[in-house]
């Protein structure tokens, strides 16, 4: 039921962008002349395009593709973590999260951005722009990390299996905040720099293992997991040929017991 309010909130969030894409205006221009044929009048249809230098602008599918990896803050000898973590000693510190970097990916989709032009001229535009998207954390683990959901959830390394694949996931509806700097660099190329937030509501978190004895498991639950994050981002890149993207998330992913935080770069397709 979760999913499908969110799909109809952005289905409506979609159209009206892309109506703003879609949407020229026409002004038809009259003409009476005069000549040896006499009088004539002449209908004229002119387009204009509202991309012009508009005050108001809707950007439609920003999307942004990077890799993952942790900032772990723990007080592993605290009493929480060790309820929390039911492994042995040697294992009760940071490096039981090891993370594949390579595998551990961020994907951003923001189906809709709207921004106003709060500062245009002399060679520089400041623009603050807001939307709603999908914000989307994919771990995964070295080690054969398992989160279980029990009256108290408890994480444990699994040595009955075989496991070639183990990842945590998270999906967040979120809602940026930012304020992008446009500075000119040449005639036809802008330096796009700039900051901003996102708050989101956690929509689902979930494991996947895949190993030799059980095959694809799957497994979503709250586990530990906090229902809200928070994150400070940033933007660098050439406007219209590429952007750069970085998120810091400033909220632990857990309620308790452990701190830790994502921490996300990679390339943004699009943008305002």
């Amino acid at each position: 039921m979760r999913y499908r309010i969110v799909i109809a909130l952005l289905t409506i969030c979609l159209v009206p962008g892309m109506l703003a894409m879609a949407q020229e205006k026409e002004r038809k221009k009259m003409s009476i002349s005069l000549g040896s044929d006499g009088l004539g009048i002449k209908s004229e249809t002119k387009k204009e395009d509202n991309k012009v230098d508009k005050k108001f602008d809707v950007e439609v599918g920003i999307v942004d593709i990077g890799l993952n990896s942790l900032q772990d803050k723990s007080n592993y000898n605290g009493a929480a973590a060790q309820a929390l973590l039911q492994v042995a000693d040697a294992y009760r510190n940071e490096n039981l999260f090891n993370l594949n970097s390579g595998k551990s990916w961020n994907v951003n989709i923001w189906p809709v951005v709207a921004s106003w032009k709060l500062v245009n001229g002399n060679g520089q535009k400041i623009l603050f722009g807001t939307g709603v998207g999908l914000q989307m954390y994919n771990f995964r683990f070295n080690r054969p990390v398992t989160y279980i959901n029990e009256v108290t959830p408890m994480v444990y390394l699994d040595s009955v299996q075989t496991i070639t694949k183990n990842k945590l996931g998270f999906t967040y509806l979120s809602v940026p905040l930012m304020l992008t700097f446009k500075t000119k660099a040449a005639p036809k190329a802008w330096f796009v720099y700039g900051i901003g937030i996102t708050g989101g509501y956690r929509l689902a978190s979930w494991t996947k293992q895949v190993s030799n004895e059980r095959g694809k498991q799957k497994n979503h639950d709250k586990f530990n997991f906090s229902d809200f994050n928070s994150c400070i981002t940033a933007e660098l890149g050439l406007d219209g040929y590429f952007r750069l993207y970085a998120s810091y998330q400033v909220t632990p992913l857990a309620e308790n017991a452990l701190e830790q935080y994502p921490f996300s770069i990679g390339l943004r397709f699009g943008g305002i």
